[in-house]
């Protein structure tokens, strides 16, 4: 058994909406239909709302000839790490490229939710976070009765993979992303930013940054069964001296914004919104996830904190969390 500590905060502005210290959940089911980007099949992913509590969790349907099947999003559930995060359990892997909808929920503040797949990947839809960012906008959060969990580190913790790096240190006020990548090719180069995670931070600054990948690597992962499903509409492609889809980048550095949009969905696996600091230097989902494990297997490293909720402030809604969608994908 882990036990809570509690430690009492003032009531905060964050990202624009008073945060209570409650837990959330979304106001009703939202859901987004698209294709997988590796497995290139139709699929609808469904995002329902859950008790408080229960925290993130998976729904694998349309199975034929077998019963649905859930899984709780932790470290637990990781069955691969390759080119996506793919979650399984007993019985083998369930839901592929789950990092973008993960990562939209975690950088929004959601703390209880049931995604529902019926297919084995989640859709890459524009190959970014944004389409899920406004569909969960349009729907807005509830706020439930419980205080929020954190997981608070407190120490660093740190793993290497032949020249990449991942770092996870204690930081009290918050969570925070510092990212770096180095390609060998010069529409990319090195590129580095950091960013404290807040809904408002990132729904500017990370969620549309869009998967990437390389023309000069195709044959191979078409060969392999991966990409069946990219194409200019859902992934950012690069060639030695161009980028190829014709609108060009999102950002200037919209390389190591996704890969911090990655590691933000894939440190959602922690089980909770992280007190920390994450470092990665010319890292991935393997990186990520060993960071994760090595800070998880070290009982000394990290505790489980609850936040004490304030008194309602006078005239602030308890309900509805609803910010302005920041984009208008077609949803349903």
């Amino acid at each position: 058994m882990i036990c809570c500590v509690p430690f009492t905060t003032a009531a905060r502005v964050w990202g624009g909406v008073m945060k209570s210290g409650r837990q959330t959940t979304l106001r009703q089911q939202t859901a987004l239909s698209g294709v997988g980007v590796h497995s290139g099949l139709p699929v609808t992913i469904t995002l329902h709302p859950a008790d408080a509590g229960s925290g993130l969790r998976f729904v694998r349907s349309g199975i034929n000839g077998g019963r649905d099947r859930e899984i709780v999003a932790d470290i637990g559930a990781v069955a691969a790490t390759e080119f996506a995060t793919v979650l399984g359990d007993a019985n083998g892997p369930l839901i592929s490229t789950a990092e973008h909808v993960l990562s939209a929920l975690c950088g929004l503040g959601v703390d209880n939710a049931t995604v529902e797949v019926d297919g084995p990947e989640a859709p890459i839809l524009d190959g970014s976070a944004a389409p899920f960012v406004a569909a969960i906008d349009q729907v807005g959060l509830q706020l439930l009765d419980l205080p929020r969990r954190y997981l608070k580190v407190l120490k660093p913790v740190r793993v290497a993979l032949a020249d990449a790096f991942g770092e996870i240190r204690p930081n009290p006020r918050g969570f925070r992303v510092e990212a770096e990548v180095e390609f060998d090719n010069t529409m990319i180069g090195r590129q580095s930013l950091a960013l404290d995670v807040r809904p408002d931070t990132y729904r500017r600054d990370i969620a549309r940054a869009r998967t990437f990948g390389f023309m000069r690597d195709v044959a191979n992962l078409w060969s392999a069964g991966y990409a069946l499903g990219a194409s200019l509409e859902n992934t950012l492609v690069v060639s030695d001296h161009r980028i190829l889809n014709p609108e060009g980048t999102r950002f200037p550095d919209e390389f190591v914004r996704h890969k911090m949009l990655d590691a933000i969905g894939d440190l959602a696996l922690a089980g909770g919104p992280i007190l920390g600091t994450y470092r990665t230097v010319k890292g991935g989902h393997k990186l990520n996830y060993a960071v994760l494990c090595a800070l998880m297997e070290d009982a000394s490293a990290w505790i489980w904190v609850e936040d004490v909720a304030p008194r309602p402030v006078r005239g602030h809604i308890d309900v509805g969390l609803r910010p302005a969608p920041a984009f208008g994908p077609e949803i349903s």
